[in-house]
């Protein structure tokens, strides 16, 4: 903290620059919150639609998807019965990084999510590289689930007699042994939500709410048809991969949680940001937990976990399947693609509005900023986004994208943990409408729970992450620090601001 805090000199609200202290000084410059939040009410503005209700449908949305529908199915395979432990120590990991997502969001109401919070508290630089790194956890995110949800869809249109041609239904060598060019399913449905979003978050807001009930009502279905099956002595051995086994499951399954950050990024489309975004945090986690944890439950209790090898691709639908119950199989099918449906919809949201924010601060390209007169969304990063996303999901198969997903998530969840801790420490006074309980412990815990995961994804996964981040550095010295707009820095000790 002492050396962050010598890199700036004030005299009288004067800056001193002194040679190699200027590079520092650009690197580390830090935005006022109340400059942020003056700036968000002027000049290119969003639309506020969103409550407490909304917020909430929106984390639900983002939250349950793939990661209940597809990967419990191999969460199973690695660690058995003991599924349910997984889930509840990655669950814990989400929990203490969204109480500090809850703190930011209430205090720093602004577009741009764990981006505009790091800019407050670590400076420019960080803050580029972890709006890089959301890329990978956002837009990646929707090209994964784009890929779950044309699986289950073209296993649906099979049902009615449709079949799309091979060559259409999988990215290059996704499908050993069959000549597969490109994911025409996966790439049709992001467009499609691509352009609802363009013409507002209002519609967008409505058709996602509703998608949530359903698929909500859903996963209920399933919990109550499938435990009157439930086995117990399918339960035993209990850890049979022991904590290796969880740990390793803990790690695949955190995409299970993945989204709830991204009601962050709709801070400046909220009514009340300062109630309703905790409490939309902390609901759709707490919430999407608890029936992560029956459900896991429930299918190892049904079906013994060695029987999902052949099965990993619909987990929920051999469940019922094995119980006998054919016709809620179907239900569980469609369920499964209005879940992925909202998933890639606030996943792809979260996006644009990252690199909206990015944009007004001169580090993106300013047409990323630019706001449809009639629609008040930023069309243009919304369009080019979700093509790019489209792309990324019908040319890449799942596997690929999984692990980049989960590891550039969980080094945001670090970046915004740390965050916290800087800014108790730099502006103890703040108003805050919501706080972290016992900091710096909670916030310490996310970063404990949260690197641990991140060593488990495997050396391959690691080092394709830090090649991203060479990317993104290269690129912020070579064209992007020259833009941007070097905000003015608020300097807490004269409370005035400084150019």
């Amino acid at each position: 903290m002492g050396m962050l805090r010598n890199l700036s000199n004030y005299v009288e609200g004067q800056f001193i620059d002194r040679g190699d202290e200027k590079m520092a000084n650009k690197l580390f410059r830090k935005k006022s919150i109340r400059d942020l939040i003056e700036t968000s009410t002027k000049g290119n503005t969003l639309k506020k639609e969103l409550g407490t209700f909304d917020l909430t449908m929106l984390g639900i949305g983002a939250i349950i998807g793939t990661g209940i529908f597809v990967l419990t199915g191999a969460g199973a395979l690695t660690a058995g019965p003991a599924l349910t432990l997984s889930f509840i120590i990655a669950g814990l990991a989400c929990f203490f990084a969204a109480l500090s997502y809850a703190e930011f969001a209430s205090t720093v109401p602004v577009s741009g999510s764990v981006y505009t919070f790091t800019y407050t508290t670590l400076g420019e630089f960080i803050a580029f590289i972890i709006g890089w790194d959301l890329v990978l956890e956002y837009l990646l995110a929707v090209s994964a689930v784009s890929v779950g949800w044309s699986g289950y869809f073209q296993s649906l249109l099979s049902g009615f007699g449709i079949n799309i041609p091979t060559i259409l239904t999988a990215a290059p060598g996704a499908l050993e042994g069959t000549k597969t060019f490109f994911n025409l399913p996966a790439f049709i449905i992001v467009m499609l939500i691509t352009f609802l979003l363009s013409i507002g978050i209002k519609q967008s807001k409505r058709i996602n709410n509703i998608m949530v009930v359903v698929k909500v009502t859903v996963v209920l279905i399933f919990i109550a048809v499938a435990v009157t099956y439930v086995k117990p002595e399918n339960w035993q051995p209990f850890m049979p991969f022991g904590f290796e086994g969880v740990f390793s499951a803990a790690a695949l399954v955190f995409f299970a949680f993945i989204g709830f950050d991204a009601i962050a990024s709709a801070a400046e489309e909220t009514k009340n940001p300062k109630k309703d975004l905790p409490r939309g945090i902390l609901l759709s986690l707490l919430i999407c937990t608890i029936l992560y944890v029956i459900v896991t439950s429930i299918m190892t209790g049904v079906v013994p976990f060695q029987q999902f090898a052949g099965n990993i691709d619909h987990p929920i639908s051999l469940v019922l399947q094995y119980s006998g119950q054919n016709w809620v199989a179907g239900i569980i099918d469609v369920g499964a693609i209005l879940g992925m449906t909202t998933v890639m919809l606030v996943m792809l949201y979260g996006q644009t509005r990252v690199m909206f924010a990015m944009s007004r601060d001169g580090l993106m390209p300013a047409f990323f900023s630019n706001i449809h007169e009639k629609y008040r969304t930023p069309y243009k990063a919304t369009w080019f986004f979700g093509f790019v996303a489209a792309l990324f999901g019908a040319l890449i198969p799942l596997d690929e994208l999984a692990k980049l997903v989960n590891i550039g998530t969980l080094s945001a969840f670090v970046l915004i943990s740390v965050a916290v801790i800087v800014l108790r420490v730099k502006q103890p006074d703040l108003p805050r409408a919501f706080r972290c309980p016992a900091v710096p412990l909670v916030p310490g815990l996310a970063i404990l729970f949260c690197g641990f995961l991140i060593f488990q994804l495997g050396q391959e996964t690691f080092i394709r992450f830090v090649i991203w981040l060479l990317i993104s550095v290269g690129t912020y010295f070579a064209y992007l620090q020259k833009n941007s707009k070097g905000n003015r820095i608020y300097s807490s000790n004269y409370k005035e601001f400084i150019n």
